[in-house]
């Protein structure tokens, strides 16, 4: 990722632009300290885009847990103790 100062993203902002279309992220600073990254509009909505439900299970601890055999969700096939009407 290429870093700016502000003053000199200012005078090139096409080619900050540019670079963050076709190659990388552009981080810019102000004072020395980070302020901005200019990302395409493509990245942008790829970060800001909610995951689908399907996404979201194969990310989760619980698919790991249960694909290596740590979770065990059979449910018992007794049915409990005996109940009185």
């Amino acid at each position: 990722m290429h870093t700016w100062k502000l003053e000199d993203a200012k005078n090139r902002f096409s080619e900050v632009v540019r670079l963050a279309l076709s190659h990388e992220p552009q981080r810019v600073t102000r004072n020395g300290r980070d302020a901005v990254v200019v990302i395409s509009a493509e990245d942008y909505e790829r970060l800001v885009a909610p995951d689908s439900l399907v996404d979201f299970l194969r990310e989760s601890p619980l698919a790991e847990a249960l694909s290596s055999g740590e979770l065990d969700l059979d449910r018992p096939r007794d049915l409990g103790r005996d109940v009185t009407l």
